[in-house]
């Protein structure tokens, strides 16, 4: 197992763990006592990503939840041979996701995708008027956007969007773009 640990020695990336069908949940319970137990300083949190869908019953709508990733969980956390070790033999993992079982973080389209939004992000962004950032979070995801105000304080820029052929102004979040 080589070490994959980048500049995110404090924050940790996301990770994918495999898991046995049905375990989810057990194996999200027991990664999660081992990070209030402060078994590993290198683990920090851990999801199964749900997502909410509508059900049909009796001609009502109900609104139900369901796994994304049935057989898998994510995992925030540091890559060492001890984080990787604990969470590799945690009862119900099969293992990591990538190539021979080596840990491959998730990507910041990735995450999204999951509806991971990471908490308060204190930096600043280096984004300034001009500048093409990419969207990826929210309703414009995918979108290409051309900075046009940014606003430091509410932690917004104001920016164009091409859609359908015209630009049309937004307001989004710094959470909820890349600077590319």
């Amino acid at each position: 197992m080589s070490e994959k640990n980048t500049d995110a020695s404090n924050t940790g990336l996301w990770y994918v763990v495999h898991t046995y069908s049905g375990y989810e949940n057990k194996v999200k319970d027991k990664i999660q006592m081992m990070i209030e137990n402060k078994q590993d300083g290198d683990v920090f949190d851990v999801m199964v990503p749900m997502e909410k869908y509508t059900e049909v019953k009796n001609s009502e709508r109900v609104i139900k939840e369901r796994k994304m990733l049935p057989g898998y969980v994510l995992v925030k956390m540091n890559i060492t041979p001890t984080s990787w070790y604990l969470i590799r033999n945690t009862h119900g993992v099969t293992g990591f996701v990538g190539p021979n079982s080596e840990p491959v973080p998730l990507t910041k389209r990735e995450i999204a995708q999951f509806g991971v939004r990471e908490q308060a992000q204190t930096e600043q962004i280096d984004v300034s008027v001009g500048d093409k950032v990419e969207v990826v979070f929210g309703p414009f995801t995918g979108f290409v956007a051309n900075v046009e105000e940014v606003n430091a304080e509410k932690r917004t820029i104001k920016a164009l969007i091409n859609m359908f052929g015209r630009d049309t102004s937004v307001e989004i979040s710094f959470d909820d773009i890349e600077v590319g």
